[in-house]
């Protein structure tokens, strides 16, 4: 299996948005990130670039793109909320 450039901007792009947190908790105390912090966030975002890329690559219209696409930024965004403040109050977010 070889990496095209997609997934070179995909993975380029996760380590930029985990640098932000980890440039942040050298300057202030308030950034309390642990390492399993970074893999839970690098885990997501990944997720979440991946299956943008599979529904860009397997969605055979614009239409469906977008649908999916849509889909799967609003699954994110559910569960980066849940694990964040416990929306809903699932064990995921440790209530």
């Amino acid at each position: 299996m070889t990496i095209n450039k997609r997934q070179i901007v995909i993975l380029s792009s996760i380590l930029v948005l985990l640098a932000i947190p980890f440039i942040a908790m050298q300057f202030s105390s308030e950034v309390k990130w642990s390492l399993f912090d970074f893999l839970v966030a690098g885990g997501l975002l990944l997720a979440l670039g991946f299956s943008i890329d599979l529904a860009i690559r397997k969605a055979k219209t614009i239409k469906n793109r977008y649908v999916a696409i849509t889909a799967i930024v609003i699954l994110f965004l559910l569960i980066w909320a849940e694990l964040a403040v416990g929306v809903f109050g699932t064990p995921l977010a440790g209530s």
